[in-house]
């Protein structure tokens, strides 16, 4: 036992924990995993205009880089704005600005030049609409839904909004207006991050609640609310999801398979409204994740050219 009267076998056992590095800092602060999903949105929507127009590789490129860029910009901003909030929960506390590792000078000139070269770079490569859109998703993501986490429950909605704008710019920046179609590949993402993100909520309460986020799942510790709310947007997405076959740019399969993938997700969540076990949650959380790249495939598979 040394002077601090730690014993020192068992201080040698204890595994050391790797400091992470200046690359793996960068995709933290940048959200590169969780953002690898916004460009696989905005490559479906940029496909299922394609379908009837031809793929034109290099704008899909294009469109890809600038809307990284800008995802990965308004991932920078967030950070920076919860930074005292994310020091105090420990999944997060590990993270390069609450940690220290990173000057959040650094943070905020990453954040400021990856939105505006993305921004930019649609403008000039692609399309004003594209990058209309693209600052609108930042704006929003940065002065809207990051602040609001803290004063109203309703941060959800608004976040849903910038995660659904994605394939929209894929779709206009294969050269699509802001049709039937457009709509509809916002409605749908909006419609699916509810649940997804209502599951989340409920699994990590604890954690928002102490630090003061607002969300629909504190206080609810039955699961009852968060389930009902859960099956209430999986019912209106399932109830969505007939809109292509009333205006006729998807077949038969999209018609059943559409629907009925949301009316699981209606089920799952009614499960976890019942019985308020952890299992039930994570297996909600675990079907949206399921959902989404199944409803897209099958989306592109039943399109209309």
């Amino acid at each position: 036992m040394d002077e601090s009267g730690t014993n020192d076998t068992n201080a040698a056992a204890e595994p050391l924990l790797p400091i992470p590095g200046l690359r793996q800092d960068l995709a933290v602060l940048m959200k590169v995993r969780l953002n690898f999903f916004v460009l696989i949105t905005t490559f479906v929507g940029f496909l299922l205009y394609s379908l009837g127009a031809g793929m034109d590789w290099m704008r899909l490129l294009h469109t890809l880089l600038g809307t990284a860029a800008a995802a990965f910009g308004s991932a920078a901003f967030n950070q920076l704005m919860e930074v005292d909030l994310d020091a105090r929960m420990k999944r997060t506390a590990d993270r390069p600005l609450p940690s220290r590792r990173m000057d959040p000078l650094v943070a905020f000139g990453i954040g400021w030049v990856l939105s505006a070269i993305g921004i930019i770079h649609l403008a000039v490569q692609v399309g004003h609409l594209a990058a209309y859109l693209a600052a609108a998703t930042v704006a929003v993501y940065v002065f809207a839904y990051t602040p609001m986490k803290r004063l109203s429950s309703t941060n959800t909605l608004v976040g849903a909004v910038t995660g659904a704008i994605p394939p929209v710019i894929g779709w206009v920046g294969a050269g699509g207006a802001v049709g039937w179609e457009a709509w509809f590949l916002f409605g749908l993402l909006f419609f699916w991050q509810l649940p997804h993100f209502i599951a989340i909520n409920w699994l990590c309460r604890e954690e928002y609640e102490s630090v003061g986020y607002k969300m629909w799942s504190n206080g609810d510790l039955t699961g009852k609310k968060s389930g009902v709310l859960s099956a209430v947007f999986a019912l209106s997405l399932a109830v969505f999801s007939l809109l292509p076959a009333f205006v006729g740019f998807a077949n038969l399969l999209w018609t059943i398979v559409g629907p009925l993938l949301a009316l699981v997700m209606m089920a799952l969540a009614l499960k976890f409204s019942r019985d308020g076990e952890r299992t039930s949650a994570r297996k909600l959380f675990f079907f949206t994740l399921i959902y989404i790249p199944v409803a897209l495939l099958v989306l592109a598979l039943a399109w209309k050219h």
